[in-house]
């Protein structure tokens, strides 16, 4: 009877515990989500961020979220027209408060060291502190991994990958200096976040997983 008791207690007391551990873990996910104070990005990491793929979409939203904060902008894409563009519309948006520099590069056309000694002169002398790596190219249309032509290969393998990895050596040399920074690497649901399975973009989900 006092080893069943013991036992009783001692499941109890364990259960007790993983409660605990949950509710904590809870606490502290509302706590992150929803009550914590914002980090001023521009004192905690530096007065720059360089964002690639940034002239549409998630890019531009973040874009616009960074400038509204006070950092200095380096937008990259392969567009001078959409890069001016955004940059029109983020001065008419926050005024002079912020600066904008851009970079016209095509991480589907040029090597990896190309792309870094790029990023690097542009970026020279600029405290950098965030790098949100955006840039992505996907399938004009869905299709099967043996249907996919080796060029378009190359330029998924090259935007996706080459690009994020290459442009993150270029900044990260200046971050690890001065012992801080932040970098976002933005991937897709495809990689299995969200779906499990999508055989009709292969490539492309293993170059933003």
């Amino acid at each position: 009877m006092e080893f069943q008791a013991v036992i009783l207690i001692s499941v109890a007391t364990l259960g007790f515990i993983s409660l605990c551990s949950s509710i904590i873990n809870l606490v502290k996910w509302v706590y992150i989500m929803f009550l914590r104070p914002p980090k001023n990005l521009k004192r905690s990491y530096g007065s720059w961020a360089v964002i690639t793929g940034s002239t549409d979409g998630i890019g531009k939203a973040i874009a616009m979220e960074l400038a509204s904060e006070g950092l200095n902008l380096v937008l990259v894409g392969r567009d001078s027209l959409k890069l001016e563009s955004t940059s029109s519309e983020i001065r008419y948006r926050i005024g002079d408060r912020v600066s904008i520099r851009t970079i016209v590069i095509d991480f589907a056309k040029v090597g990896g060291e190309e792309i870094e000694k790029r990023i690097g002169e542009e970026i020279e002398g600029l405290d950098v502190g965030v790098l949100i790596n955006n840039a992505g190219l996907a399938y004009p249309f869905a299709r099967f991994f043996h249907e996919v032509d080796l060029n378009l290969m190359e330029s998924v393998v090259g935007v996706n990958i080459v690009g994020a990895t290459w442009v993150t050596k270029a900044v990260l040399a200046g971050m690890l200096k001065k012992k801080k920074g932040a970098i976002v690497n933005i991937g897709s649901g495809s990689s299995g976040a969200a779906v499990s399975s999508y055989p009709l973009y292969t490539i492309y989900a293993a170059t933003k997983a």
